[in-house]
């Protein structure tokens, strides 16, 4: 009976010391997700694919996925002036605004 009261114990104290560690690397990981908030939007000049998923950047050739190809129905195949916030990590945009380029 001792034995198993001691191993309760033993077990409570265990619980009690790692639960605070672990909850605090929980808000670590949730205080990074912030820090990676984007940049400004900012105007990229380049070209719509055929099926509005993509775009191609006219300054470097990169492509870039349109995280939100709703917001460029219409503007399929053509050259454009995207306001747009840039992720470069994931090579993504968000379409804020477009227009036809000259």
């Amino acid at each position: 009976m001792k034995k198993l009261l001691a191993f309760c114990f033993a077990l409570a104290l265990v619980t009690s010391v790692v639960a605070p560690g672990v909850s605090f690397a929980q808000d670590t990981m949730k205080n990074d997700n912030m820090q990676a908030a984007p940049k400004p939007a900012i105007d990229i000049t380049g070209k719509i694919s055929p099926d509005g998923k993509t775009f191609v950047g006219d300054k470097d050739g990169k492509s870039w996925a349109i995280i939100n190809p709703e917001a460029v129905k219409g503007h399929e195949g053509h050259h454009v002036i995207l306001n747009a916030h840039v992720y470069p990590d994931k090579m993504q945009v968000h379409v804020m605004s477009l227009k036809m380029a000259k």
